[in-house]
């Protein structure tokens, strides 16, 4: 499959030899076999090396991939929306926290949007783990907004650590966080790890599943009601309630809206997904071998939002509810930012942001294979998922 991919030039390369190398030290050291989840751990994040902690331009044209806010403010603009509802709700007291800024294209178009409506956060908070994404995302902001705006932009190491009320957001995060891969054989859960052939190249080993894997496969097995077939092999978060315990559960009033694309649970282990979801993308072309090209290529999964909507209940929020990311924005007020693009006088910009909405909203395109999930406490977003709600499948 990667034979058709982009051929790297020799920098980037060597920059992937290098992580190659750092990989196969961290298998040596583990006695021949590390997890999978740790595996795409460090093709993602090892610092400095990783595909979402080196330099590589990763969004937009020039990147691997385009995300809904590379493509223009609209679907920033409708967040932000359904944040000043939440910010409204608090007495006009509250923080954005925004998980994983990208190249800072939300912030700015959600931060102008939020500045035009004089409902400016009390901070707006990034948690970017990554020096060169951050870098980026401050140059960005610092040449596209006011100083009103730029003066409430804050970056964060790791989550907050103190009780806080407002609004959390993350698009496409889930999808990236490092993820086990489970196999059934005979009745049995066995955890996918990566080892080396005998030509050093990373190869697909299966050992015994640890306590909390196979707890939480048996959960899902109980939950559809069937055991999973025989060499059935996906993936599965165990950690995902803590992650968002770590990230939200310090949130004492507000919402927390999730963005990414995956599936209720009773489609995300379906028969003929007997491989898992894995997805990779290198230079705008998607492929299956996450061994492709490490820290060149971005390695994720679907999200299971059964999954996502158990963790969130779990740390003691209320669904808001759930949807295809389509009729979130229009809930949100996509209606008034169509309104305002027909009135765009130059014809070559309008075209280009109703292509933009298209891409946003078409089912072929972002949206129904991109879902939205809410959570609440304190205040009420329902509104923001009543037209289309699919909680019924969860």
């Amino acid at each position: 499959m990667s034979t058709a991919l982009p051929t790297p030039g020799p920098e980037a390369q060597a920059h992937s030899d290098r992580l190659l190398a750092l990989i196969r030290d961290q298998i040596a050291a583990a006695g021949g076999a590390i997890p999978f989840s740790r595996y795409m751990e460090l093709a993602l994040y090892a610092p400095g090396l990783g595909y979402y902690s080196a330099g590589a331009r990763k969004f937009g044209a020039e990147g691997d991939f385009v995300t809904s806010p590379e493509l223009g403010p609209s679907f920033a603009r409708c967040v932000a929306d359904c944040a000043r509802q939440v910010l409204h709700q608090l007495g006009g007291q509250g923080d954005f926290l925004e998980i994983g800024g990208g190249s800072g294209a939300f912030a700015e178009a959600a931060l102008l949007r939020l500045h035009a409506q004089e409902a400016l956060p009390g901070r707006y908070l990034i948690l970017e783990p990554s020096a060169d994404l951050r870098e980026r995302q401050r140059q960005r902001l610092q040449a596209g907004l006011p100083e009103a705006a730029r003066a409430r932009v804050q970056w964060l190491d790791g989550p907050l650590e103190q009780p806080w009320q407002g609004f959390l957001f993350a698009n496409e995060v889930i999808d990236a966080l490092p993820t086990p891969r489970f196999a059934v054989r005979g009745g049995e859960v066995f955890e996918e790890h990566v080892a080396l052939d005998r030509e050093g190249a990373l190869i697909r080993v299966d050992q015994p599943a640890d306590a909390l894997l196979h707890a939480a496969v048996r959960h899902v097995e109980r939950d559809l009601g069937a055991p999973l077939p025989d060499g059935y092999r996906s993936e599965l978060l165990p950690q995902l309630p803590y992650w968002i315990q770590a990230v939200g559960g310090l949130l004492r009033d507000g919402a927390m809206v999730f963005v990414d694309y995956g599936y209720p649970r009773a489609e995300y282990y379906l028969p003929e997904r007997s491989d898992g979801t894995l997805v990779c993308h290198h230079r705008h072309r998607a492929h299956g071998d996450p061994f492709h090209l490490p820290g060149l290529t971005d390695i994720t999964a679907f999200v299971d939002f059964t999954a996502l909507a158990e963790a969130g209940v779990g740390a003691g929020f209320d669904l808001a509810g759930y949807c295809a990311q389509s009729s979130f924005l229009i809930n949100c007020g996509l209606a008034e930012c169509l309104a305002e693009i027909e009135a765009i006088a130059d014809p070559v910009e309008r075209h280009r942001r109703h292509n933009e909405v298209k891409r946003l909203m078409l089912p072929g395109e972002m949206g129904e294979r991109f879902q939205a999930m809410g959570f609440q406490r304190g205040v009420d977003i329902r509104w923001a998922f009543a037209r289309g709600d699919l909680s019924r499948r969860l």
